[in-house]
């Protein structure tokens, strides 16, 4: 019997607000423990929260980014259980009636298609504390996290695969980015994800006994613990057993779920009206300001660099991927004096080669490289014309990066780059290269062709890397035609 899988995420997302969701704490990540707390995150008698407002403008966006309903009036309600590093015994989010409800988000699968993931809620929420496990201590407890917002959004079970389910995660990475509410980093817990999965004959339209994944910190997580639960679950299956309903944790050195819990029913968290917060009221008006405030998303400004500057999907799909760096490449096409499809793909190959190069290996982002994106579309031009060869635009970006106020054509000038394109210097040269090599020479008219290239290296390094490749090449072929045919005569 073959068996499908059945996958819906919920996943957590941290809000980019300077305070907590209830109270005036500092959300700054990495500050000593315990020291963005107060009376009301740490869940004192008497302590009273009130709502932060930018939390609930930051849920509205990402509602209508991902083409949610939102209500006019919803309620915050408490969700009751005991862990250690939830103070206050009970968490305060969003039950029956959340903010944002019944949307979609687009995703793009490998082969080119597209397809659409239904979300069935997007609520409020604030974040739990942190535990720490210090094997020579014990539990440590650090409370800075408790109260951060979050929003959870919740898709509904759309998704077919580990790999529908891991583009899905990135397509909900990038949006909360674009739209600049989360900064979307999993490794600092900003961004986290849980997943319900179970699987059921292929064809059949009923849903089997599901689990629930947790600790997935990072998509390749999300996509390997799939993969393993969903072939231990047709393990079970095809051996006569059953799927018990439970919570998974996901063990990332072992690559293997393992049970934690029994997976906990909406009764268990016992939820009722939050009575120390009044309903959030939310006007149209309010929604229609921050519906005329959204940017162009990914996706979105993907198919437009496709059409507008003619670039292959790939090209258009890396240089989307974060919007910082395309806003950098559009300020660099603006900054072009002849904006030709050709100059426009010179900029795209200069920041997917060269920038994201370097942005990785600095470990940094794009708001902190150094060269100007006047001067890298400069170089696209100074490349485009033939002024320099490949090879010494790779030794010109190298100076503008440790020297980012000087303009491309001011280094070209005075290290002497200009390429060499004329032909009579060129045969010259090419003559020259020949006459030093008489072995290699002859061994090319005995039929080791692929000599060819040594010799082009030969004049290439005679020329410091300034010859034009291009011309380079007519003019040898041309001479050793000419050679062998007077050889043979």
């Amino acid at each position: 019997m073959e068996f499908e899988p059945v996958i819906g995420l919920e996943i957590h997302a941290q809000l980019l607000t300077r305070s907590k969701a209830f109270c005036g704490c500092s959300t700054a990540f990495g500050a000593p423990p315990n020291t963005n707390t107060c009376p009301v995150c740490l869940g004192h008698p008497g302590a009273l929260p009130v709502l932060n407002k930018q939390m609930v403008e930051m849920t509205i966006a990402m509602g209508l980014a991902t083409h949610c309903s939102i209500r006019s009036f919803s309620l915050f309600a408490r969700k009751n259980y005991f862990y250690h590093d939830l103070p206050k015994g009970y968490q305060i989010s969003q039950y029956e009636e959340p903010l944002c409800y019944d949307g979609w988000v687009e995703i793009e699968l490998e082969d080119g298609s597209t397809k659409k993931i239904g979300l069935i809620r997007i609520h409020m929420e604030e974040d739990t504390g942190k535990s720490i496990h210090d094997v020579d201590i014990d539990t440590l407890l650090d409370f800075n996290r408790a109260g951060v917002p979050l929003i959870e959004i919740v898709s509904k079970p759309d998704l077919r695969s580990a790999r529908e389910a891991y583009l899905f995660l990135k397509q909900i990475h990038q949006i909360v980015t674009y739209l600049g509410i989360c900064s979307g980093n999993m490794e600092e817990g900003a961004l986290r994800c849980d997943a319900n999965v179970s699987v059921r004959p292929k064809g059949s339209s009923s849903f089997g006994t599901k689990t629930e994944v947790k600790n997935l910190n990072s998509f390749r997580h999300v996509e390997k613990a799939l993969e393993y639960e969903i072939q231990r679950q047709i393990q079970v299956l095809q051996s006569g057993g059953i799927v018990r309903q439970e919570t998974m944790l996901w063990d990332p050195v072992r690559q293997e779920t393992r049970p934690m819990r029994t997976k906990e029913q909406a009764h268990d968290y016992r939820y009722f009206p939050e009575p120390d917060l009044v309903p959030v009221v939310v006007p149209e008006e309010w929604i229609e300001r921050i519906r005329q405030s959204l940017p162009e998303l990914g996706l979105e400004r993907k198919r437009r660099f496709i059409q507008q500057y003619h670039l292959p999907a790939y090209d258009a799909g890396v240089l989307t991927q974060q919007r910082a760096v395309a806003d950098y490449f559009e300020e660099a096409v603006e900054a072009l004096q002849q904006p030709s499809p050709d100059r426009i793909k010179g900029v795209s190959n200069l920041i997917m080669t060269e920038v994201l190069r370097v942005l990785a290996e600095k470990n940094i982002e794009i708001q902190d490289f150094p060269v100007p994106p006047a001067s890298l579309a400069v170089l696209a031009e100074l490349l485009a014309e033939g002024t320099i060869s490949s090879r010494i635009g790779k030794t010109v970006f190298e100076k503008l990066l440790q020297h980012p106020d000087k303009h491309p054509e001011q280094i070209v000038e005075e290290e002497g780059l200009v390429q060499i394109s004329d032909e009579s210097a060129l045969r010259q040269i090419v003559e020259e290269v020949l006459e030093q090599h008489p072995g290699e020479l002859q061994r090319y008219f005995g039929g080791k062709k692929k000599l060819f290239g040594f010799f082009v290296g030969q004049v290439m390094k005679a020329t410091k890397g300034k010859a034009n490749p291009k011309v380079v090449n007519q003019l040898l072929q041309q001479i050793l035609q000419e050679r062998e045919a007077a050889a043979q005569q």
